[in-house]
C-alpha cells in the first residue's frame, strides 16, 4: 500500500494485524486471499500466513479485488460502530450509577450481545467494567479530599459501601481509609538487603509486596505511610523476602506466585498486567503496552503507569524502552535497567 493520511505501508500494516490493533480499524482492511475474505486488523480470527494477505484502502477496493466481508468482525461496520461507542462513553462518565448494558445498545441501535463485543474491542473494557473503573477514579479523587471514606463512596456513584469492597476485592490491596490517611491502622513489614543491583528495599502487608526498590530505605518507606506501623523482618515475610531476592538475582525466575499489594486506576492496572506478561529477556515499546491496556493512544499514560510501579521486578517496567530501540527513563538509574536486562538475556 502506499502511505498517506489513512494507509500505511505493508510492513505496519501486517504488525497492526499480528497485534490486532484496534486502533488501525477503519485505516484499512486485511485481504485473506486464500478464504477469500476481508478483515478489520483487530480480528479476533486465526493470523493468516503472511504470502495470503493483501491489505486495502477499504472495503470497497477489497470487494472489488473479489473479497467479501469477514462474519466475524464485519469490517464495512467500523464507522458506525465508532460512533456509537463514543455516543455512549460520555453516558458512562457522566452517570451516578450503573447504566444496564440493554439501555446502553438500545440507545445505539445494537443488541446487548454485540454492542458489548464492539465496545471492548475498542475500549478493552466491557461497558459494566468501564464504569466500574471511573467510580474506583472517583473514589480515589473523593478521597483525597474528604476524611469521610464512606461519604467518598457515594459520591463516587455506589450505592452502599459492600458493593464498592466486593467490586474491589482481588483488585486492591489497602482499605481506603489506609490509602487516604497514610497507612494508619496498616501493618507492614521490611527489610534492606544487599543485592548484586545494590541495596533493595523490600516492604509487604499481610496482603502482599507493596514496595520494592533500590537505594532506599526505612525513611523512605515511612514518608509513604507516616502512620503505618514498620515492622522489620519477621520469619512470615523473611520467607517472602527470600522469594523476591530470588526473583531478582536468578533471571528468568518464576515470580507470578508472589503477592502484590498494589492500586491503581483500571488502565495502571492494565498496564501492569501487560508487563508482567513479557517473557524475560524480552522488551516492549510503551505504545505496546498502551495497545495492549486497552488504549493504543494512551502512551504517555503508558508512561505514567510505569512511573507508578511500587513494586520494581516484580511488575517488569524495566522490560519497556522507547520505539526507537534506546533504554528511555527509570527509576533507579539506567544502569540497574541495563543490568536487569542483561541478566535476564544471559
Amino acid at each position: 500500500m502506499t502511505r498517506d493520511d489513512s494507509i500505511l505501508d505493508d510492513e505496519a500494516a501486517w504488525e497492526a494485524v499480528q497485534r490486532r490493533d484496534p486502533e488501525f480499524d477503519g485505516r484499512f482492511v486485511t485481504g485473506v486471499h486464500s478464504t477469500g475474505i476481508y478483515c478489520r486488523p483487530s480480528c479476533g480470527a486465526k493470523t493468516p500466513a503472511r504470502k495470503n494477505v493483501r491489505f486495502y484502502r477499504d472495503g470497497a477496493a477489497a470487494r472489488e479485488a473479489g473479497l467479501r466481508p469477514c462474519k466475524r468482525c464485519t469490517p464495512d461496520d467500523v464507522a458506525r460502530d465508532r460512533q456509537a461507542v463514543a455516543l455512549v462513553l460520555p453516558r458512562l462518565k457522566a452517570a451516578g450509577a450503573p447504566i444496564a448494558l440493554a439501555d446502553l445498545a438500545s440507545g445505539v441501535g445494537y443488541s446487548p450481545g454485540h454492542f458489548q463485543r464492539i465496545f471492548k474491542r475498542q475500549v478493552g473494557l466491557s461497558p459494566a467494567a468501564y464504569g466500574r473503573a471511573l467510580r474506583m477514579q472517583r473514589v480515589d479523587g473523593a478521597l483525597d479530599g474528604t476524611d469521610s471514606v464512606t461519604g467518598a463512596l457515594y459520591a463516587a456513584g455506589f450505592q452502599s459501601s459492600s458493593r464498592f469492597y466486593e467490586q474491589a476485592e482481588g483488585r486492591m490491596g489497602m482499605a481506603p481509609s489506609v490509602w487516604n490517611d497514610g497507612g494508619k491502622g496498616a501493618t507492614l513489614y521490611w527489610a534492606v538487603v544487599g543485592t548484586s543491583l545494590g541495596d533493595m528495599l523490600v516492604a509487604a502487608s499481610e496482603k502482599g509486596v507493596c514496595r520494592l526498590s533500590f537505594d532506599e530505605g526505612v525513611e523512605d518507606l515511612r514518608r509513604r505511610f507516616p502512620k503505618a506501623d514498620l515492622v522489620e523482618g519477621g520469619a512470615p515475610f523473611n520467607c517472602l523476602l527470600q522469594q523476591v531476592i530470588d526473583a531478582v538475582e536468578m533471571p528468568g525466575a518464576a515470580y507470578a506466585h508472589i503477592p502484590l499489594d498494589v492500586r491503581g486506576t483500571a488502565f495502571q492496572e492494565a498496564c501492569w498486567k501487560a508487563l508482567r506478561a513479557i517473557p524475560p529477556g524480552e522488551t516492549r515499546s510503551y505504545a505496546d503496552i498502551a495497545t495492549a491496556a486497552g488504549n493504543a493512544k494512551a502512551v504517555r499514560a503508558a508512561g505514567a503507569a510505569n512511573a507508578r510501579n511500587h513494586v520494581a521486578v516484580l511488575i517488569p517496567c524495566h522490560r519497556v524502552i522507547r520505539s526507537d530501540g534506546s533504554l528511555g527513563g527509570y527509576a533507579y538509574g539506567l544502569e540497574i535497567k541495563r543490568r536487569l536486562l542483561k541478566k535476564e538475556r544471559g
